[in-house]
């Protein structure tokens, strides 16, 4: 499923195409600004998105085999609900 998707099934429910996708978008946007600012995100039988930061470490080119040195840097974890999959 898709971001298309998501619109279309929200479409059903509302009056337009147009104010699903923005209710969507709207959605995505608010829950991206708040891991931007650091926050956790908890969607009640869904699920917990948060911000984790990672160490700088040493990598390793696999073409190579060459050591590359990886940055820090910070990524999303999301951790699903016990009630989202059964």
């Amino acid at each position: 499923m898709n971001r298309l998707d998501i619109i279309k099934s929200v479409a059903k429910v509302l009056t337009t195409k147009g104010e699903a996708a923005l209710a969507v978008e709207t959605t995505f946007e608010t829950i991206r600004r708040a891991l931007e600012r650091g926050e956790k995100v908890v969607i009640s039988n869904f699920g917990t998105f948060r911000v984790k930061s990672r160490q700088p470490r040493v990598g390793r080119n696999p073409k190579t085999g060459e050591q590359v040195s990886v940055p820090s840097r910070r990524g999303v974890r999301f951790k699903a609900s016990k009630n989202l999959l059964g």
